[in-house]
């Protein structure tokens, strides 16, 4: 099931959404050789009060984790998927790195993550990193009222598997809104025409996590104490993530400095 967000609502995650890219695009600059995670973190959890915003993701705890995430950022290095935790490790000259975030505006959350090669990295990981983009770039271009669920999974991996990478197994995006996670899943695998029908108003975050490993069938993943998911063949991993609004037209990118509001304005106001 999915919840479906009124126009006010939207024009709320609009704004949050401003606030995150801005962030974001701070963070990516900070990203470079002998800058420890932790300091990416503390920088993170700045700028979102510099804005007036609050972490997502400081203090979360979703269902079966043993303890709520104890940092406002996630920081995930090479074969770290996601949920990586940041710490005093120094990144590297060809670390790849992945900065997934989110914030709450005004009750209403927002999600989105991007990944940096750092230094000379090499032409695996600039691939990946391209193969990623462009995935996330066809899932949201599918992402049109009466298509399905099935259609967005399906653009994220063929584009991957057209490339000779691998979709990460057991990792998903998912509705948001007044809740970082809410229904529905939003796979990175699946079939066109099925699953769940796209509806105006339905707020989603597509995030494909894509492996360099190239299994054809999908890369597995192991859950470390702390938390985080690491490819389970040590194969580099690269993610983006946008929360986007399924409008009559095209999908509204959230996450984004620039966003265009024309689309869903007309829309009818629920009460």
């Amino acid at each position: 099931m999915a919840l479906i967000k009124t126009p006010a609502e939207i024009e709320i995650m609009v704004e949050g959404g401003r606030k995150l890219a801005k962030v974001i695009s701070t963070l990516s600059n900070e990203v470079k050789a002998g800058v420890t995670t932790n300091y990416l973190d503390e920088l993170s959890f700045k700028l979102i009060k510099e804005v007036g915003a609050v972490p997502a993701f400081l203090g979360y705890k979703p269902q079966g984790a043993k303890k709520p995430y104890p940092k406002t950022l996630c920081a995930s290095v090479n074969d770290t998927v996601v949920h990586g935790l940041p710490s005093d490790y120094k990144i590297k000259d060809g670390d790849l790195i992945k900065i997934d975030l989110g914030l709450k505006w005004r009750g209403l959350y927002v999600d989105s993550a991007i990944t940096v090669g750092v230094g000379r990295v090499s032409s695996l990981a600039k691939n990946l990193i391209a193969v990623t983009k462009k995935s996330l770039d066809l899932a949201i271009q599918t992402a049109l009222v009466g298509r399905t669920l099935g259609d967005i999974g399906y653009a994220i991996s063929s584009c991957v598997r057209k490339n000779k990478f691998s979709v990460v197994h057991s990792l998903t995006g998912h509705g948001i809104g007044s809740h970082l996670h809410e229904d529905p899943s939003v796979f990175n695998v699946g079939e066109s025409h099925k699953g769940l029908e796209l509806m105006e108003g339905m707020v989603l975050a597509i995030e494909p996590m894509v492996s360099s490993s190239d299994l054809g069938s999908g890369c597995p993943v192991r859950e470390l104490p702390d938390g985080s998911f690491v490819t389970r063949d040590g194969s580099l991993s690269a993610h983006f993530e946008h929360t986007i609004a399924i409008t009559s037209g095209r999908p509204i990118i959230l996450t984004q400095i620039k966003n265009s509001l024309s689309s869903f304005l007309g829309m009818p106001r629920r009460k």
